[in-house]
């Protein structure tokens, strides 16, 4: 892999997660085959599932042709604690979407209003959530099958980070990775 400060901050970041920071760092390393590393974002999550804490990793790394995105899990097999990887490598080139949303407080502020959170939303047409419900007609006494209806929506992924949760710093990697995606997507 090769070094540059972008890939020194990221490697300092998966260390300062505290979650499995040789085993994340290889996941990535894996991922990236020798690529340089641009941008980076990284989301750790702790939730509570019938009374265990379960761990979770979701890191977003930007290359100059590339959108890693890998998750990182706690899981219980049979007693033990064991943990799952995944990678997937989305070419800039494929990204359909990226939507970055913010929320600001106090928006008529002199000297402008604070950022609180941002929430960037990516779409490659990997995943499609599908709602699926029965049909039915306007006839109130109508018995009859109509089938299903529904609707199919594109759900890749979602990351938010807020000042509040997450802190100041952490949202300002957030904005500098937005910034760095939204730049390398505007010329694909």
């Amino acid at each position: 892999m090769r070094q540059t400060s972008a890939h020194t901050d990221l490697l300092d970041d998966i260390t300062l997660s505290g979650y499995y920071p040789e085993l994340v760092t290889d996941v990535i390393d894996l991922a990236l085959a020798g690529e340089a590393v641009a941008a980076h974002l990284l989301q750790p999550e702790t939730t509570f599932d019938d009374a265990e804490v379960r761990r979770h990793l979701t890191a977003l790394v930007l290359t100059p042709r590339r959108l890693l995105v890998a998750h990182v899990d706690d899981q219980v097999v049979d007693g033990t604690l064991t943990a799952v990887a995944s990678t997937e490598a989305v070419p800039l080139r494929e990204l359909r979407s990226v939507v970055i949303t913010q929320g600001f407080s106090d928006p008529a502020a002199q000297g402008g209003s604070r950022r609180r959170d941002i929430t960037i939303s990516l779409g490659w047409g990997a995943v499609q959530r599908i709602d699926l419900e029965p049909a039915g007609c306007a006839d109130p006494s109508c018995e009859a099958d109509h089938g299903l209806t529904g609707a199919s929506t594109p759900d890749d992924l979602l990351i938010r980070v807020s000042a509040e949760a997450e802190g100041e710093p952490a949202l300002a990697g957030a904005v500098a990775f937005a910034r760095a995606l939204s730049a390398a997507t505007s010329l694909t």
